[in-house]
């Protein structure tokens, strides 16, 4: 079984906070001797961060699920929590992470690029929190909040300074084979290459990446065979190789192969047709056709050294020319406020994230908690909204996990 996967999708589970603590201290003409609940610990936080030893995604695709450790309860005398620990997940340069329906979070290029991909839950407050004028011995405390859950994308998309491309077994394999201390699978049948192959060359003052990507057929930028999962590794690449089989390509001479492989590369991404490149005839010592261009022979290195070299001009042109592309980080802030929707069965629901972590970090079987959640109702206009949208005594109101029937006291 192949060790190279280069797409996966993963369960994030950030850690939720700890507790508050709900305590009194012993203490002399102190209402119950006064409020000293120590606040919660924050959850631990999941990053993912790109890595240059990280090559696949392989260990995620039999371990989906990740994991960062929550924090832990506060205590009496005011002592809080400890945070829980962070996750960081790490992953290949060039890893490209989303959500599930498509939309971007970041793409990882460089080492050490990383992102906070899920956020730990905030840490629940200790009754000493609580403390007012108002209310002088607080009989509640916070729950720490849920950390968040959810599924995400990561995709890998390669970053070589040239690129092999060509039908399937055109002889990328073998080449990249010969010029570097990549060991791909080779056998003399089509698909011998499933997954992308990446090899470092050095030859006279070049120092290069070059990627031997999986053999293309035709009708490949339109989903056919596995085309796309091999195009998308080509899109980084400084400089294409366009490798054309001399000896035998079922009737294909080279001049066709080239028109309909930058056929494939143009339909997938136009821009690619822009890349320099550099057209090769493989196979030499068994040639089959006739070709104007650089000839090579992998198995008997005849042009090799004149390939490398080309080539390698070529990229170290490419490198200065070329604009590399950054890292970045999509930033997309949690809307703020609330609204008031209507469900299936004709109850209420108020949507927002305030309010909604009010709520989940309340304790709700704490009479003097839910005053605490109607007074921040109150001064967050939840209850004027509730009235201004239609909503009247009686009506099920949900918001999170907790339903209630609201009772307008302007109508007791």
């Amino acid at each position: 079984m192949s060790d190279f996967v280069d797409s996966v999708s993963v369960n994030l589970k950030a850690g939720s906070g700890g507790s508050g603590s709900m305590s009194f201290r012993r203490e002399a003409h102190v209402a119950q001797g006064g409020p000293d609940g120590g606040d919660g610990g924050k959850g631990g936080d999941i990053w993912i961060q790109a890595d240059h030893n990280i090559v696949s995604l392989f260990t995620y695709r039999d371990h989906p699920h990740i994991r960062a450790t929550n924090g832990s309860p506060g205590a009496g005398k005011k002592m809080h929590g400890k945070k829980g620990e962070d996750k960081i997940v790490l992953v290949p340069e060039g890893t490209i992470v989303s959500h599930r329906d498509g939309e971007v979070i970041a793409d990882l290029v460089n080492h050490g690029d990383k992102v906070l991909a899920a956020h730990g839950g905030r840490a629940g407050r200790g009754n000493a929190r609580f403390l007012t004028n108002s209310r002088r011995a607080p009989s509640f405390a916070e729950q720490g909040e849920p950390g968040e859950d959810f599924w995400i994308s990561l995709e890998i998309k390669l970053m070589a300074d040239a690129a092999l491309v060509g039908f399937p077994n055109a002889g990328k394999s073998t080449l990249i084979s010969s010029v570097s201390a990549a060991k791909p699978k080779i056998a003399d049948y089509p698909f011998t290459t499933l997954e992308p192959n990446l090899g470092l060359v050095k030859f006279d003052d070049h120092e290069f990446v070059l990627a031997d990507i999986p053999g293309l057929i035709e009708g490949a930028s339109e989903g056919k065979g596995l085309g796309m999962q091999f195009l998308k590794h080509i899109e980084r690449a400084r400089v294409l190789v366009i490798l054309v089989d001399l000896a035998s390509m079922d009737g294909l001479d080279p001049k066709t192969q080239e028109a309909k492989l930058l056929k494939e590369l143009g339909q997938y991404r136009a821009e690619l047709l822009e890349r320099p490149r550099l057209v090769v005839g493989s196979k030499a010592d068994v040639a089959q056709y006739e070709f104007d261009g650089l000839k090579i022979s992998a198995v008997t290195r005849s042009g090799i050294e004149e390939f490398l070299g080309t080539l390698g001009n070529l990229v170290d042109k490419a490198k200065k020319d070329y604009i590399a592309p950054e890292s970045y980080i999509v930033h997309n802030p949690k809307p703020e406020g609330f609204k008031i929707t209507r469900e299936d069965d004709g109850a209420f629901r108020i949507i927002g994230n305030s309010i909604e972590r009010v709520v989940a970090m309340s304790d709700l079987s704490n009479e003097d908690a839910l005053d605490y959640v109607h007074q921040k109702m109150v001064r967050m206009g939840v209850e004027k909204a509730m009235r201004k949208h239609g909503i009247t005594h009686g009506d099920v109101v949900r918001i999170g996990d907790m339903e209630f029937e609201f009772e307008d006291e302007e109508v007791l």
